[in-house]
C-alpha cells in the first residue's frame, strides 16, 4: 500500500444531521458501491462490492486520537467520507478502537447496500447510530436513481436492511433522498412507506440536493413540497436542515490547505468552511479567495448561494 500522508480524519465539519462531526474517511475516493445521480462528490471511479484493506487501521486511529486533542469536542466521530465505508474488510475494528479513544458516539454513514452480508451487518453494528439510505422504492428507480455495482439487486438492498434491523438493537435514521422529477410523487412516497414499514428505522430524515451535483439536471426538490411530502412520511420524519452549529472561535487555526483539504471532501459555502474550522469568515474568505486566485478551486452557484468547490 502506497504511504498516504494526508490524514484520514477531516473536520469538525458542520452536518445537517449531526451537528459537528469529526469525520473518518476510510476508502478512497469515490470507491463505492453506488454511483448516485446527485452525489455531490462526482460519479464513482470504482464501483465495487468487493471489501478490501483499504486505509491502514493504525493510521485512522492515531489520525482520530490527535484530532480529538487539537479540537473541540464534536458531536459525533462519523465513518463515512470519500466512499462506502462498509466496503473497508476491518471496519469492525476501526469502530471498536475509536470507541476505545472516547464516550463520544460513533456514527456509521452507509448506504445499507452490503447489508445482505453477514459480516458487514456484525460490523455496522458495533457503531452506536447507523444512517443508511434507501432513495427507491423499486427495482427501475433502484437502478436509475444509485446505479448499484452488478453484484447487488435490488431485492439483496432492501432484504438487507430489513434484516439489520432485526438484528441491530440500537438507533437506525433512515435518510431518503428525493429526486424532482423522479422519486417525489405521492405515488411514490406511498411505495417508500411500504418498504419503510418492514425496515422499521427510529428516524426517517428526508432529504434532497442542497450542494452542487455532476448531473446537469435540475435535482433539487422545493422546500414547499418537501414538507408537504414529509407529512405524508409521517411522524418519523423530518426535512434535513441546514446546521447552524458554530465550534468556538479559534478551535484550530485554519491554512489554506486544511481549506482546501475540506473542498476536496465536499462543495462548501463560506459558512460551511467557517464553521467547520473554528474561524471567523473573514479569515476563511481570505484562503478562499488565494485558492480561486491560483485555479485549485471554483465557484458555483445555486439558490442564490455561492458554493466552492475542488477543480478536478
Amino acid at each position: 500500500m502506497a504511504e498516504h500522508t494526508e490524514s484520514y480524519v477531516y473536520g469538525p465539519v458542520p452536518s445537517r444531521r449531526l451537528g459537528r462531526s469529526l469525520g473518518v474517511d476510510l476508502i478512497p475516493f469515490k470507491v463505492c458501491s453506488f454511483d448516485c445521480i446527485y452525489c455531490q462528490l462526482g460519479p464513482t471511479t470504482t464501483k465495487t462490492a468487493e471489501r478490501g484493506d483499504y486505509a491502514p487501521v493504525d493510521k485512522v486511529v492515531e489520525d482520530v486520537a490527535a484530532a480529538l486533542d487539537r479540537c473541540a469536542r464534536p458531536n459525533y466521530i462519523t465513518l463515512a467520507g470519500s466512499g462506502e465505508p462498509t466496503l473497508h474488510l476491518y471496519l469492525d475494528e476501526v469502530t471498536l478502537r475509536i470507541k476505545k479513544l472516547s464516550d463520544i458516539p460513533v456514527v456509521l454513514l452507509t448506504n445499507g447496500s452490503l447489508f445482505y452480508r453477514e459480516d458487514v451487518r456484525h460490523d455496522a453494528a458495533l457503531a452506536d447510530v447507523v444512517l443508511p439510505s434507501l432513495d427507491a422504492p423499486n427495482a427501475e428507480l433502484f437502478q436509475q436513481i444509485n446505479r448499484p455495482s452488478e453484484e447487488i439487486s435490488f431485492d439483496q438492498y432492501l432484504s438487507g436492511l430489513i434484516q439489520f434491523r432485526r438484528e441491530y438493537p440500537g438507533q437506525i435514521w433512515l435518510e431518503v433522498f428525493l429526486v424532482k422529477g423522479i422519486n417525489d410523487s405521492e405515488e411514490h412516497v406511498a411505495e417508500f412507506n411500504q418498504r419503510i414499514e418492514h425496515i422499521r428505522p427510529d428516524r426517517i430524515h428526508l432529504n434532497t440536493a442542497v450542494r452542487p451535483t455532476t448531473d446537469e439536471r435540475p435535482l433539487r426538490v422545493s422546500a414547499k413540497d418537501m414538507a408537504r411530502l414529509c407529512k405524508m412520511f409521517g411522524p418519523q420524519a423530518s426535512v434535513v436542515a441546514p446546521s447552524d452549529t458554530t465550534p468556538p472561535p479559534g478551535e484550530f487555526a485554519a491554512t489554506r490547505e486544511t481549506v482546501a483539504a475540506m473542498l476536496r471532501r465536499r462543495p462548501c459555502t463560506l459558512a460551511d468552511v467557517a464553521n467547520g474550522l473554528g474561524v471567523h469568515p473573514n479569515e476563511a474568505i481570505k484562503h478562499i479567495e488565494g485558492l480561486v486566485a491560483c485555479g485549485d478551486i471554483v465557484t458555483e452557484h445555486r439558490d442564490g448561494e455561492t458554493y466552492y468547490c475542488a477543480r478536478e
